[in-house]
């Protein structure tokens, strides 16, 4: 993978960019801020963003800004935003565009602290580069406690196998995690296509059912 990493701390950004070297990708810039991160992508078109949410110059939710922008003007780059605090309106408010279709590039939220279990970590960036949505386990937990009556339609089950596709998780790693076979695991999954309204055939049922996951959230 090409990419672009962004975040205020030099220790952090320099830490990141020599992790991915080391598992094989290309850094092509690195970004202090968020108006230095617009004009990096603009410069070197990555394949994958990573960028913190609080970034200068108002240090609140610029980086979290720049990658929406970056969204609007770059749909084919995959946007993975790290936060250090579980803030559910932050993943609501990048995704709250329209899903993705294909040949654009996935969105990734993840807090913080995954960066330190690096295959989780690396294997979410592969997901997002291929278009795929991730979404960090305790965002999720945060967001589905207070879902809507669209994702009341789903059972226990169907709800956790959905949570861990927001997590990125493929169906066989799905059948690991929930000890499951591969019919039972292709059977939930299509129920949940079902009970979501998207008919077979239609793109990237796998990535508008993560983001109806996400926006079928009451607004507190």
């Amino acid at each position: 993978m090409k990419l672009v990493v962004a975040d205020d701390s030099a220790l952090f950004r320099e830490g990141l960019t020599g992790l991915l070297e080391r598992q094989g990708h290309e850094v092509l810039a690195q970004a202090s801020s968020a108006p230095e991160l617009l004009a990096q992508v603009r410069n070197t078109e990555p394949e994958v963003v990573i960028t913190d949410v609080r970034m200068p110059p108002g240090m609140s939710d610029d980086g979290l800004r720049a990658a929406v922008q970056i969204r609007q003007k770059a749909p084919t780059v995959g946007i993975m935003v790290l936060s250090q605090y579980v803030a559910p309106a932050y993943a609501t408010t990048l995704f709250e565009p329209a899903a993705p279709t294909e040949g654009v590039g996935g969105l990734g939220y993840l807090l913080k602290d995954r960066v330190a279990r690096v295959a989780d970590f690396v294997r979410s960036l592969q997901v997002v580069a291929v278009g795929g949505v991730v979404v960090d386990p305790e965002v999720a937990a945060s967001l589905v406690k207070g879902r809507s009556s669209v994702l009341d339609s789903l059972t226990a089950r169907e709800v956790e196998v959905l949570e861990l596709m927001a997590q990125g998780l493929s169906n066989g790693q799905i059948c690991e995690k929930l000890y499951l076979s591969t019919a039972a695991v292709s059977k939930h999954v299509a129920s949940v296509f079902t009970k979501l309204g998207m008919a077979p055939g239609e793109d990237n049922r796998r990535v508008r059912a993560v983001l109806a996951y996400l926006t079928a959230i009451e607004k507190r």
